[in-house]
Parts: C-alpha cells; sequence; structure tokens
C-alpha cells in the first residue's frame, strides 16, 4: 500500500495542474447563460476519467445539464464502489468580496483558490486520480463506477430519473460521497447524516408600480416592510421556529447522544473569532454544534425590494422578494415542510397586499448507521493515512440525492470529505487545503482495500 503515497507524491503537481484547469470552468448550473460552460466541463469531466484508467465513459444528456457516468470493472466477483459527486458550483456573487477572481485558481499558503474547489470539484477528482493511482500501481482492489453531475446545486433536478432508469448500470454494493466535510486533518471525522431541504421564493406586491414615497408614504402597504415583518415572524424571541407543524416529525436525540456529541473538539470563542461574529445566535436550548447539526433551521438566502442603487430615490417598492430555505433533521419530509412554509406565507399577508410564494427545490435527511461494514472501512481508512480514529458528526449541509441513491439502488451511502468548515462554500474566497485534497487521494484508495475485506469476509 505503500507504492499508493508514492505514486501520489510522485504526480503531485500534475494532480494540481489538472484540477486548475476543471476549476478554471465556470460551471455554475444556476444560470442559463453558463449553459456552454456546463458542456465544457462535462466533456473535461469525461476526458479526465478516461485518462485515469476507466473502461467505459459517457455522458448522458437530460432536460438539464449532462451526467457522467464512467466505470473500472477489474473483476466481476469482487465488490463495486459507486462514486458520486457534481461539476456544477455555486454562483460567485458577489464578485466583489473575491480577493482573487472565482474562475482564475490561486495556489496561496497550502491551498487553492476558486469556485468549486471544495465543493465538489477538488473532491470528487479526488477519487478519479485514486482511480489512476490504484491502475498504475496495479493494486486495484475492487470494482469503481462513477456517476458525476451538473445539477445537485440547484437541486438535482433531473438526477432521479437517470438514477430510476439506469439501476442496472448503477448496481453497486456501497455509494461513496466526498462532498462533505471534516474536523482537520490532525482531529479527522466522519460525517454521518446530512440535513434535509426545502428551499421556497416569496413574493410581495402591493400597488401598481413603484410609489413616491412621500405622496403615498403611510397611506399604502409597503411590500418590503410587509415581507420584512412576515420573516421576523418566523422564530420567537427562544429563536424557535414559528411555522405550524415545524417540528411534529422532528427526530429528537437522546441525552446520551447529544454528551457524545460534546466530546467533539470545539472552541466556541475561536469560532466567533473566525466568523467575525461577538456572539453565536440560534435555538434556545441547543449548542452551536448541535443547532448546526441535530436540529432543523429556516434561514433567509437573500432579499430585495426597491431602489438599491447609488445614491438615494425615495420610492415605495410595488414588489418585495425574499428566497428561503430550512434544513431537516430526520423523519422530517421536504415536501411536507415546504407545503408548510407556502401556506404560512400566502395566509400572513396582511389587507393590501398580494403573495406568491414557489418551490425551488428540495431533499431529503439522510443517516450512515456507525455499525456497518461501509462505515468501518471508512473509519479504518482514515486511521490508515492520518493515524487517528475519525470521530462521527452530523453535517449540517445538505446532499438532496442521497435518500433517492439508498431506495433506488438498496445500498448504504458513506460520506468520505475531506473539506473543513472553514473552506467558504457558496462564499466569496472559496478554497480546498492541498495537504486535504493529497490526503483525500491516498485515503480513497484505502477505503477499497478494506471494505473489499470486509464484504468478502461477510459475504
Amino acid at each position: 500500500m505503500e507504492k499508493w503515497k508514492n505514486y501520489i507524491e510522485s504526480n503531485q503537481e500534475r494532480f494540481l495542474d489538472e484540477l486548475v484547469d476543471l476549476l478554471k470552468i465556470p460551471s455554475i448550473s444556476a444560470k442559463t447563460e453558463n449553459k456552454p460552460d456546463m458542456l465544457a466541463c462535462a466533456n473535461l469531466v469525461e476526458k479526465k476519467l478516461k485518462e485515469a484508467g476507466a473502461d467505459k465513459v459517457n455522458i448522458y444528456n437530460t432536460n438539464g445539464h449532462p451526467i457522467v457516468y464512467a466505470e473500472k470493472i477489474v473483476d466481476a466477483t469482487k465488490p463495486t464502489v459507486l462514486v458520486y459527486g457534481h461539476y456544477d458550483v455555486q454562483p460567485a456573487d458577489p464578485l466583489n468580496l473575491w480577493k482573487n477572481p472565482p474562475f482564475e485558481p490561486v495556489v496561496k499558503d497550502g491551498k487553492i483558490y476558486a469556485r468549486g474547489s471544495a465543493d465538489d470539484k477538488g473532491q470528487f477528482y479526488m477519487h478519479i486520480k485514486a482511480l489512476e493511482t490504484m491502475l498504475k500501481t496495479n493494486s486495484m482492489p475492487c470494482n469503481m463506477k462513477f456517476i458525476i453531475e451538473g445539477e445537485e446545486e440547484v437541486g438535482s433536478p433531473n438526477l432521479a430519473t437517470f438514477v430510476e432508469t439506469h439501476q442496472d448500470l448503477l448496481a453497486c454494493n456501497v455509494i461513496l460521497i466526498s462532498d462533505t466535510s471534516m474536523i482537520a486533518l490532525d482531529t479527522p471525522s466522519i460525517d454521518v447524516g446530512v440535513r434535509g431541504l426545502s428551499y421556497i421564493e416569496v413574493e410581495v406586491t402591493g400597488p401598481n408600480r413603484d410609489l413616491h414615497s412621500g405622496v403615498y408614504g403611510g397611506a399604502v402597504a409597503n411590500p418590503a416592510t410587509i415581507l420584512a415583518k412576515m420573516i421576523a415572524s418566523c422564530h420567537d424571541k427562544n429563536n424557535h421556529i414559528t411555522i405550524p407543524g415545524f417540528y411534529d416529525d422532528v427526530l429528537e436525540i437522546s441525552q446520551e447522544e447529544r454528551a457524545e456529541m460534546a466530546k467533539g473538539p470545539f472552541n466556541e470563542e475561536d469560532y466567533k473569532k473566525e466568523l467575525g461574529i461577538s456572539e453565536v445566535w440560534g435555538e434556545k436550548g441547543y449548542s452551536t454544534i448541535e443547532r448546526t447539526g441535530i436540529r432543523p433551521t429556516l434561514e433567509v438566502n437573500g432579499m430585495w425590494s426597491g431602489y438599491t442603487g447609488e445614491g438615494a430615490k425615495t420610492v415605495l417598492p410595488s414588489k418585495a422578494y425574499a428566497k428561503i430555505s430550512t434544513r431537516l433533521v430526520p423523519k422530517q419530509s421536504s415536501k411536507k415542510i415546504t407545503a408548510a412554509l407556502i401556506h404560512y406565507f400566502e395566509n400572513a399577508a396582511p389587507a393590501g397586499v398580494t403573495v406568491r410564494a414557489t418551490e425551488h427545490h428540495g431533499g431529503e435527511p439522510y443517516q450512515t448507521p456507525i455499525d456497518s461494514i461501509e462505515f468501518l472501512a471508512a473509519a479504518k481508512a482514515m486511521f490508515a493515512t492520518l493515524g487517528k480514529e475519525p470521530v462521527p458528526v452530523r453535517g449540517g449541509g445538505s446532499i438532496p440525492i442521497c435518500a433517492l441513491f439508498e431506495k433506488a439502488l438498496h445500498k448504504k451511502i458513506i460520506f468520505l470529505g475531506f473539506g473543513l468548515d472553514n473552506d467558504n462554500l457558496h462564499s466569496p474566497n472559496e478554497k480546498f487545503d492541498l495537504a486535504n485534497f493529497y490526503k483525500g487521494i491516498e485515503t480513497i484508495p484505502y477505503f477499497c482495500q478494506y471494505f473489499t475485506e470486509l464484504y468478502q469476509a461477510k459475504h
């Protein structure tokens, strides 16, 4: 197994150059003007999978952006690992807050800065380079398949159909995802769950045009004010969400499990200092770690209305908008919560305005059992490369496709993430530590080896 490490070390510079090429492509799935970039990125992923040694590589068109599929079958009697990742990235706005252009990657202080570096190009590319490493060293312990999509950041609207209609193609024994984070290389951890998601947009309409705020102010309802009040009413004084029925299905965590979570390393003062805040905020009765892992949340992702340009313009706006998302925990249903959100906003407005609430996308929460051979293989792999037993933690983010994968393929998902919470995902100056990138490439072959051994021993 030492030859894996040697091969990676001797090819580090090339691996990084290839990642830079991938990061240069502005594959923003949410923007129609980037559709050509999406295709260019899919083509590059296809090319790199072929170069890494995959035998069968295809691009599948969808009603949205393409899906890249690849496989390397070395022995039909051995287990198969299915790798999932996504080549699409979040919009880079606000551009003025980036220290360097988001699609001109910069390597500095052992980190690579670019949109998509950690979410998820750098992380899924670890798997492609791991495949190459195993094949070039004649040490491939199992079969591997890859499904790399281009719509994760917009809710994977077309992946469900693909998975359901290609179950034979995607048949596997475990699903491996690196789209999560770890505490640190010296404090390794494995996410054992991700939260679900419900995302809506709210539009409030008042008068039929923008009005003079002096002539009409005080006599006509202001949509921006009304929307702000409705949003503020979503939390009570204890920061408990007030949407009727919101907590009905929440899986409550035992005091014993909460005590185990509290043993993980976390310094609240360092947390506040890094974020530039004077105090944390959240649901009363829960710690910061619990609020971001085992509790559901509701957040405003964006608001706009009226005049926002340079200088002053005194208007009473005709419309106001907000994008609002919730993160959901086990037992909650994204469809049920979305319906509750839409009903709440459409019925909370006073006379004088109308409200239209629409769904963007959603996804279900997911949990991985820690007593499975899948988790044990991941833990052994991390111990082999990092020298410490990983801590199981609950992830705060969402990967909408997880529940669908398990339902359609009847296999468990393992999150083998090498990002960090401070990688600025979805924010300006996103980065990925190169040490994590290379350790990820080194750890994946160990996972393949240990999973194969444990799977064959069990079967």
